[in-house]
């Protein structure tokens, strides 16, 4: 059986899935089984597509307008198609002319998928190459700390006057887990081993 999906970005009047609706039924997919999206790709809750992908059963055929109708990037198309494949499940894309019950379509398949890890590869690389150009700048990444230089000394000096650690952290508006992880920072570990 032929299962269509349609998606659109906006949910107001200006975009319509008509052309799409054409071309599946066009390609022989029953009203009765089209499943419609009206949101952007990039949003990952699509009960059109939850519904969609629900519905379809070992043997059946997805078919799409367009590749970006499905995927929000492809890593999710991949892994959509993936996903399909395990379940006996075939993709058409009508647009790209892409079957995954051809030699064609197997081939278009595998070099998508090549492609994305081309492309993890890559981003992979350039952050690596980022972070150490910010490094040897003097930058370091990560989030700022909680707890300034001054703020570390007071706690600190309150600590060795005997307070508990229940206490600084109420006084100093910090959880109990950043007050830990900070003093293990700063190499101050007689507060670890005292009580609370």
């Amino acid at each position: 059986m032929l299962v269509g999906y349609m998606r659109v970005s906006s949910a107001d009047d200006r975009q319509s899935v008509d052309l799409q609706r054409d071309a599946l039924l066009g390609a022989g997919v029953d009203r009765r089984h089209l499943f419609v999206d009206k949101a952007s790709g990039a949003r990952d809750d699509r009960p059109g597509l939850k519904a969609c992908l629900d519905y379809l059963h070992e043997g059946d055929v997805l078919v799409v307008w367009k590749l970006d109708r499905l995927g929000r990037s492809l890593p999710h198309l991949l892994a959509i198609i993936g996903d399909l494949r395990t379940r006996a499940i075939a993709f058409r894309s009508l647009t790209e002319a892409m079957d995954t019950d051809t030699p064609h379509g197997e081939l278009l398949f595998s070099l998508f998928g090549a492609l994305a890890q081309y492309e993890r590869a890559l981003t992979r690389e350039r952050v690596v190459a980022g972070l150490a150009a910010a490094k040897r700048r003097g930058r370091h990444g990560g989030r700022p700390p909680t707890l300034g230089a001054e703020e570390i000394e007071q706690i600190t000096a309150a600590l060795e006057a005997g307070a508990s650690k229940a206490s600084v952290c109420r006084t100093f508006k910090v959880a109990r887990s950043t007050l830990q992880d900070t003093l293990k920072r700063v190499g101050w570990t007689a507060a670890l081993t005292k009580p609370d």
